[in-house]
């Protein structure tokens, strides 16, 4: 039996492929070749056009790379980022990442060329793909995920400028004319390439040598050069006063890598070890976000590459921490989103260095202004989407704004609604990913809302089904043999709450929630949950639900919808500096039997991990899980325990002798909240640090700004007093009188 030849690439490919290279090479535009077949001819296509030097170093993305090149699956595709190379094949056959995609392109230098290995566009959307495994939750398969953002990636690689597209069975399409780039203008600083980098390293001197608290702030788009400006001011800082101290730091080491890169090649003397450069007796390095607010290591200056991957509440501590800090981030790519940064972060300067100081870098470095890999990806990927214009939403109100689910198929074929929609998401959360596009339009169980106010979208919110799994299920969750995909809540419910029925009831998770800042404070994210659970109460959800970073600003909002923690982190996100938090919302009468008893479990045994695993946990922020605790009573203290409290407050008992008394009262005043006529602001904080979480006097009086043990000493016996007053029952306060302990106390 003769078995068919294999698919032979179109006549002149490689001539037509070095006229391509040229044309590239001269405007030093980034180019895209999409190969549109088969995976046999594709391959075959992709050995005769990269059959040229001038496309080395080349990466292969996916599996059978041929030989002699390097092959990086999809997941390791990140650690290009920073890099550079001349050329990469994208084979779409082995799975299409799309954080495979960004990472890649941002890669790629000026003259080099872009690869993709596709199915036939037409039945792209139909392939198997086997990046589905990943999108897939329990009880779906892969092939039940749908198609949306492969037919949407389709769709903009037709047509458009600087996109060559080869299919299987058809000639060559012509290359079209070639772009006449300017030449670039010579910067005034020779270690700089272009002219706003060399302003970037100025402003970053001045923030080095200048009055402190005016911070500075640097966005561009990706490939403009900003790492290297950092780095450049940073060895300049060491040669000219080599006492100093520069920290470094980002969401990883490897992010701040090109940073260093930069230092070490000005200061050739530099001693480089680990992850910074030592040039005695000044020293530069990397140090984790979590470390510096933790450790408060010294710093003349502070430099924060990739800042919008941190969130808001971690760089404002930062910012508190530190008198000189200049902020760096891309505006639009892969690595994160200056335009949300700047949003989330921008009322945080302004309250608190107010003379802080913005620079916006435009010229690309590595390729030419308007280069056809960069549009198209940001196209693809929505790396650019933005939200509607504050114009457009004038006079929107909560009660006015029209709110439902969106159809997902309509949404893919809306470039204008999906635009909007990844926007908002964009500038809502500082870790949007382009596999997060992906999951939005092709996740099984994902659903998603919106209130719109006329034509734009106002708010948008994701929301993930979860549970409902069958006893036997559930019992292999709660045991730790099972761990289905995708089911947050459920299996936290399970295996760290130990509630054998909380994978069995079902529970609809907000993934994202984002609000349009114009409209930010008017009640419609409330009314957008709102929504939200109507829906899914009618669907037979018992549960509504979230996991996030916790900060006092984020309960506050949680806990005016409804939903209340549950579960709080024992360990800070080493990125983002956060212990991650688990609300509920009971939809049903079964969740609210199970979130009545998470909720007196969490209560219960919140103030004993307050004084250990969370004793470092921001005073705010531990007052607020305290607060409405219906576990504490006034009749957990009994009449001696009472007798105890004054004799420490309104005599000379020693506060050490009555800790028992003393840490129960201020479970009770701390659950009760924040009445001034009984506990001030002062008392609340000291009642957290010294007895909730054990600070030592020493540490309590420093973080409160007093004079040292003995006036934290002082202050509790105050707090005592007007507690005691105020908690008491009558036959305490009458024995207490009779004792004479409280004789004078007015």
């Amino acid at each position: 039996m003769q078995h068919p030849p294999d698919p032979q690439p179109p006549a002149g490919l490689h001539p037509w492929v070095q006229a391509l290279a040229d044309a590239a090479l001269s405007t030093q535009e980034r180019r895209v070749l999409v190969l549109s077949g088969s995976h046999c001819w594709g391959m075959a296509c992709a050995a005769e056009a990269l059959a040229t030097a001038r496309f080395k170093p080349l990466v292969w993305i996916g599996s059978g790379a041929p030989a002699g090149l390097r092959g990086l699956d999809p997941g390791q595709a990140r650690g290009l980022l920073g890099g550079e190379i001349a050329s990469a094949v994208i084979d779409a056959y082995s799975g299409f990442d799309p954080d495979a995609l960004g990472a890649v392109s941002g890669a790629i230098r000026g003259g080099g060329l872009l690869v993709l290995l596709t199915p036939p566009l037409g039945i792209w959307a139909d392939y198997p793909d086997p990046q589905h495994t990943r999108i897939a939750v329990h009880p779906f398969r892969p092939g039940e995920v749908s198609g949306r953002f492969l037919r949407r990636i389709a769709g903009t690689l037709q047509g458009t400028a600087g996109i060559l597209l080869v299919e299987e069975g058809q000639p060559l399409p012509s290359l079209g004319t070639v772009r006449v780039i300017p030449p670039r203008t010579t910067p005034t600083d020779p270690d700089c390439l272009t002219e706003d980098q060399a302003q970037a390293v100025s402003a970053i001197l001045r923030v080095a040598w200048g009055q402190g608290r005016q911070p500075l702030v640097i966005t561009s788009d990706r490939g403009r050069g900003k790492s290297a400006a950092l780095g450049i001011a940073a060895a300049r800082l060491l040669a000219r006063s080599p006492t100093r101290i520069v920290r470094v730091t980002g969401p990883s080491a490897a992010a701040t890598a090109i940073l260093l890169q930069h230092v070490q090649r000005l200061l050739p003397g530099g001693e480089c070890s680990g992850m910074g450069i030592k040039q005695a007796p000044g020293r530069i390095g990397h140090t984790a976000p979590d470390a510096l607010v933790r450790d408060h290591p010294s710093a003349d200056l502070l430099l924060v590459d990739e800042a919008a991957t941190l969130p808001a509440a971690l760089l404002e501590r930062l910012l508190r921490a530190y008198p000189r800090v200049v902020f760096a981030t891309t505006q639009q790519g892969y690595e994160g989103t200056g335009r949300g940064f700047a949003v989330r972060f921008r009322g945080v300067l302004d309250r608190l260095t107010p003379e802080w100081q913005g620079l916006h870098l435009t010229t690309p470095i590595r390729w030419s202004p308007g280069d056809p890999l960069e549009a198209w990806t940001y196209r693809a990927l929505l790396l650019d989407a933005s939200p509607a214009s504050d114009r457009d939403l004038v006079g929107a109100a909560a009660d006015t704004l029209r709110y439902r689910r969106l159809e997902r198929d309509a949404l893919a074929a809306d470039e204008a609604a999906l635009g909007e929609l990844f926007g908002l998401l964009v500038l809502a959360h500082y870790r949007t990913s382009p596999t997060d596009l992906r999951h939005l339009l092709d996740g099984p169980n994902l659903s998603v809302y919106a209130a719109e106010a006329e034509c734009h979208l106002a708010a948008t919110a994701l929301v993930a089904d979860e549970g409902g799994f069958d006893e036997g299920l559930a019992r292999a969750v709660l045991a730790g043999r099972r761990r289905p995909r995708g089911h947050l809540i459920p299996q936290s419910l399970a295996a760290h709450l130990g509630l054998t029925e909380g994978p069995q009831l079902r529970c609809a998770r907000i993934v994202r929630i984002a609000v349009h800042p114009a409209l930010w404070r008017r009640g419609i994210g409330g009314r957008l949950l709102a929504h939200i659970s109507e829906q899914a109460r009618a669907r037979g959800a018992d549960l509504l639900g979230a996991s996030f970073g916790a900060s006092d600003e984020l309960l506050r909002f949680w806990k005016a919808v409804g939903c209340l923690p549950v579960r709080f982190g024992m360990t800070r996100d080493k990125a983002s500096g956060l212990h991650s938090a688990l609300v509920l919302r009971p939809l049903s009468e079964a969740g609210e039997k199970l979130v009545a008893r998470a909720r007196a479990r969490f209560l219960e045994h919140l103030p004993h991990q307050l004084g250990d695993p969370l004793r470092d946990l921001e005073p705010e922020i531990a007052g607020a899980l305290m607060a409405g605790s219906s576990s504490a009573r006034v009749a957990d203290l009994s009449v001696e325990d009472w007798l105890e409290i004054a004799a420490c407050g309104f005599a000379h008992r020693g506060l050490e002798d009555s800790l028992l008394p003393i840490w129960r009262l201020a479970c009770l005043a701390l659950a009760n909240g924040r009445d001034p006529t009984v506990m001030t602001e002062g008392d609340r904080r000291l009642l957290i640090l010294r007895v909730i979480q054990r600070w030592s006097w020493r540490e309590s009086a420093q973080a409160l700004g007093l004079t040292g043990s003995g006036a934290a000493r002082g202050a509790l016996q105050g707090a005592l007093r007007r507690l005691f007053l105020g908690y008491a029952p009558a036959s305490a306060r009458a024995e207490a009188a009779r004792l004479g302990l409280i004789e004078g106390s007015g």
